[in-house]
């Protein structure tokens, strides 16, 4: 998980401070030096750790406590706020182009995931803006390359326009532009090629085909394990084209994520997303100041809630909200559910994003191996329709049988059946707007933040009722 180690060390330097009345100069000393030796264990920027650690101090030293603030609050207030500027204060989008197509150019080293995140930006225009994209494969120099796009291109059912490897690039996007023109797509995605090491050739093709595009965003993808690298690849991209944002990739397979906090601040170009896997759906818009709450662990109720809704089937989720209601909530729908929310990701990074969950003890301990939920899965379609649908059906020899047919444990199948029963309970208080459910404050949090994912829930639960009626 990105910022993993950095979540621990910033909040364990602000946890001295929780049970002081007052902040004396020499406790935000003392602070201010273990987090500056987190960011640059994180593998920040060593001059973005100096401005930041400095304003911080700035602030921090003598400052008046707000009313309702404990100074840990305040202290944390601060961290969080110019944590938030070093990523970029707000959320910036792609540029659109007054007239179509909007063209993006996608550039970067070579390995840094430029195709796989073609893929995946298609997905996205294609999911909240209806858009109609073509994908331009301008890599001619790894053959691979192009059958990837094509693949991809497959999967979506997105057009990927293409001329071999015996052409040029730059002609390669003239004619792929005409076609774009002609087709009246909405958005023409290009992927041009990398090199392991920035060389004098690749730029001035790369300066060819912007010439020739006029993009009108030119997205540097940059691998977040490659670290302090990672920067100067992008200072050198953009003295010499000119990007206009950048695309933070494989952000799941580095704990530090350094990257993304130096990168911002170094060349002043926006993060514009973020990629955290392989499926088409593993991209986030990236926003700073949530990501500020996920790095000093608490949580990222909106991106959870976002996450939950795109994922989510509405058809199905107003369905299995009648079913609720009515209590009918039945194993069939209890797999479904196993099977959406195992869509989303990892169970432990969507508990992390919940506020107040990142400081329950035990929690690094949270693993949900899929191999459970396909036990759990054996065990209902070892059951009969009638059993699935009417589960008091589930008497002691019933439960054997189930135990037997799906290799496990009468003990397992006793669990399963007490999870389906107290998720039902829990689902059913949740369709009536009741978000008063034992241990939702705990999940939650206090202060500030708790009261926030509260809120986000609350409005989200509100949402679903005003689309009801207004359908009806």
């Amino acid at each position: 998980m990105a910022f993993e180690s950095l979540t621990d060390r910033l909040q364990q330097a602000m946890s001295k401070l929780r049970r002081k009345g007052k902040v004396s100069e020499a406790d935000v000393k003392e602070m201010m030096r273990e987090i500056r030796l987190a960011l640059l264990e994180a593998d920040v920027n060593l001059q973005v750790v100096k401005d930041f650690t400095k304003r911080v101090r700035d602030r921090a030293v003598g400052v008046e406590v707000l009313e309702s603030l404990s100074p840990a609050q305040q202290i944390v207030k601060i961290v969080d706020e110019e944590l938030t500027a070093t990523l970029g204060s707000e959320t910036v989008g792609l540029n659109k182009s007054e007239r179509i197509p909007t063209v993006i150019m996608m550039v970067g080293l070579q390995g840094a995931g430029k195709t796989t995140f073609g893929g995946k930006l298609a997905n996205h225009l294609i999911k909240t803006e209806n858009a109609r994209p073509l994908m331009i494969a301008a890599d001619v120099y790894r053959p691979a390359a192009i059958d990837q796009l094509k693949v991809l291109g497959q999967q979506l059912d997105v057009p990927v326009f293409d001329m071999g490897t015996e052409t040029s690039p730059v002609e390669i996007v003239r004619q792929g532009m005409e076609l774009a023109k002609e087709k009246k797509n909405d958005y023409v995605l290009i992927d041009t090629a990398g090199r392991l090491h920035i060389d004098e050739t690749l730029m001035d093709e790369l300066k060819q085909i912007k010439d020739i595009a006029q993009p009108d965003d030119i997205l540097l993808v940059v691998d977040a394990m490659t670290g302090q690298d990672a920067v100067n690849v992008a200072e050198s991209f953009n003295q010499q084209l000119g990007i206009t944002g950048v695309v933070i990739t494989k952000l799941d397979g580095d704990t530090r994520g350094g990257a993304a906090l130096s990168i911002r601040s170094v060349t002043g170009a926006p993060i514009k997303f973020i990629g955290s896997g392989e499926k088409l759906t593993d991209l986030e818009i990236f926003h700073p100041d949530r990501m500020s709450s996920r790095i000093l662990g608490m949580g990222d109720m909106l991106t959870l809630i976002e996450k939950a809704q795109q994922d989510y089937d509405e058809k199905k989720a107003e369905e299995l909200a009648v079913k609720m209601k009515e209590n009918s909530f039945d194993f069939n729908d209890f797999i479904e559910q196993l099977d959406q929310v195992m869509g989303m990701g990892p169970i432990e990074d969507l508990l992390k994003m919940i506020p107040g969950m990142n400081n329950m003890p035990g929690l690094e301990n949270v693993k949900v191996d899929p191999k459970d939920v396909a036990r759990k899965k054996a065990m209902v379609l070892s059951m009969t329709p009638a059993e699935r649908e009417n589960p008091d059906l589930l008497n002691p020899s019933r439960r054997r049988r189930i135990a037997a047919g799906s290799g496990n444990n009468v003990v397992e199948v006793n669990r399963m059946i007490k999870q389906f029963k107290e998720s039902k309970k829990m689902m059913q208080q949740m369709s009536k707007g009741n978000m008063d459910i034992p241990g939702m404050d705990q999940m939650l949090g206090g202060g500030i933040k708790g009261k926030l994912g509260k809120m986000a829930m609350n409005r989200m639960v509100k949402k679903n009722k005003k689309k009801k009626k207004k359908k009806k």
